[in-house]
């Protein structure tokens, strides 16, 4: 949990500085142009990426569930009989 602390400071001066701030701003316009140039594709792109994590939610929650079969040496314990001393 201390590393969490340590990474939020960290990033505080990192965004705080104007040269990050322009290199940051300048990633995100790149890739405002890179989706916009490449217009279908990324764009069916990014609905695979959002849409996986659902559909891998989806199927683990309606995953049959596993049934274990029964030990077969349960019925021979069961049939021990009991010594009444």
């Amino acid at each position: 949990m201390m590393i969490f602390g340590v990474v939020l400071f960290v990033l505080v001066f990192v965004l705080v500085a104007p040269q990050s701030q322009a290199f940051l701003l300048g990633l995100a316009n790149g890739a405002g142009a890179f989706l916009t140039a490449w217009a279908p594709f990324s764009y069916v792109f990014l609905l695979i990426l959002l849409v996986a994590p659902c559909v891998g939610m989806y199927l683990v929650h309606t995953w049959p569930v596993r049934v274990d079969e029964e030990n077969p040496m349960a019925k021979y314990r069961r049939e021990m009989p009991v010594d009444d001393d």
